[in-house]
């Protein structure tokens, strides 16, 4: 029954991520000028790319995306009803209502990341048991994060987790986490934990905009 009832929270909070990253996709696709089909191109991969990647990965075929159709048809719905809204009102881009609305997308893309990675993870537990660490720390991450990769490249920019604020890390650290509390209690506990470090450290991260170090190069023209 704990099993049961946990599998639909899961799958309640994985539509809630998947519509986040779907919109996630879908604004940098608008801000990029692409049409409606590129839109919804760049949602469905931000939202379904890492699940997709995951599957390839642990050799399930057909990928859960295409098994399971509900993800990929709640992306392209939440990524067509954005294009709408904004098509019909251009000047909500630059409204106050826009900005709150990406503060919202913030929270929900942190419980979509916690979420996907530890799904990820254990996808790769199921498939391989515990004897590779590495293989579900690195899955958990891939899922969570793969997605923003394709579509930052799909979009021509540098993928975001390279260059601003802990993400991926807390990725790392939720699926570390799942990895090795996973041997000693269930996996639904397991996930809760590991799930909960990955959005308590992406939360904290964008409020106080820690970032990981790095070396900033001078340009040419400032004078040194």
């Amino acid at each position: 029954m704990l099993v049961l009832y946990s599998d639909k929270i899961i799958f309640l909070i994985e539509i809630i991520g998947t519509i986040a990253f779907a919109s996630a996709g879908a604004l940098v696709a608008i801000r990029k000028e692409m049409d409606i089909f590129g839109v919804n191109i760049l949602a469905v991969t931000t939202a379904c790319g890492g699940g997709l990647i995951r599957d390839l990965i642990i050799g399930r075929k057909p990928p859960v995306m295409f098994r399971e159709p509900v993800y990929t048809m709640i992306a392209i719905g939440t990524a067509t009803l954005l294009f709408l809204l904004i098509y019909r009102r251009e000047h909500v881009l630059n409204s106050r209502l826009m900005a709150a609305y990406e503060r919202l997308m913030v929270t929900c893309d942190a419980v979509g990341l916690g979420v996907f990675t530890v799904v990820g993870a254990n996808a790769a537990f199921e498939v391989m048991g515990d004897r590779f660490a590495f293989l579900q720390i690195f899955v958990g991450v891939l899922t969570g994060v793969g997605g923003g990769i394709i579509r930052d490249l799909l979009a021509g920019q540098m993928p975001f987790i390279l260059k601003k604020e802990i993400y991926a890390c807390a990725s790392l650290a939720g699926a570390a986490a799942f990895t090795y509390v996973h041997r000693v209690v269930p996996a639904v506990y397991a996930m809760f934990t590991g799930g909960m470090l990955t959005i308590v450290l992406r939360l904290l991260a964008a409020h106080y905009q820690w970032n990981l170090p790095r070396i900033r190069m001078e340009k040419d023209g400032d004078g040194h």
